[in-house]
């Protein structure tokens, strides 16, 4: 899809604007709904973050509009820096893009990022959200990574390929769409 470095990062620049929203939310409501929930007085998740001053970031409390840009500049470092261009080689190490159906080699590539990104992001979200009051264990450390990995990677897997990817693919074919256009007029002059 992308056919330039500009593109590329236009591409992922809208991907992690929708998946940091939908794992930020996620997280909150799954992983750690019951806690917000069970603030007293609370009447849902939303709620019990404004009741409990935030949410708990680097030992501190943040406001959830901060622990969402906190992830996305992680995230869009990550996904510029090692996820795309990661996952772009090792779909071609399986398949040839010129000789593979574009289908198959976009899903191939989809499953790529997420098979990169998901643990790196869920090990940075282990160490943003790690319960540093009680010390610093690095077995803490490498439990919490793994119940993240275990609780966003099904997550991750279907909504990257059944909802989001389609969205911004289409999303994307919609802004470059003018580019289609010039390069089909000046290939028929």
């Amino acid at each position: 899809m992308p056919k330039n470095q500009f593109q590329r990062m236009i591409f992922a620049f809208l991907t992690v604007i929708v998946t940091v929203h939908a794992y930020v939310f996620y997280s909150l409501y799954v992983v750690n709904g019951a806690y917000f929930s069970s603030i007293e007085g609370a009447v849902g998740v939303l709620d019990g973050i404004r009741r409990n001053g935030g949410v708990l970031m680097f030992g501190r409390l943040f406001p959830i509009w901060a622990v969402v840009l906190v992830e996305f500049c992680l995230a869009y470092t990550l996904e510029c820096v090692v996820g795309s261009p990661a996952s772009f080689k090792l779909a071609c190490s399986i398949f040839d893009p010129k000789t593979t159906h574009p289908v198959l080699f976009e899903t191939t590539v989809i499953c790529a990022t997420v098979g990169i990104m998901c643990p790196a992001m869920s090990f940075l979200a282990a160490i943003l959200y790690y319960p540093y009051s009680s010390g610093f264990h690095l077995l803490t450390l490498l439990a919490n990574w793994l119940k993240l990995v275990c609780f966003n990677f099904p997550f991750a897997f279907f909504s990257q390929l059944f909802f989001i990817q389609p969205l911004i693919r289409t999303v994307f074919k919609m802004i470059f769409t003018e580019d289609k256009k010039t390069v089909k007029k000046v290939a028929a002059s």
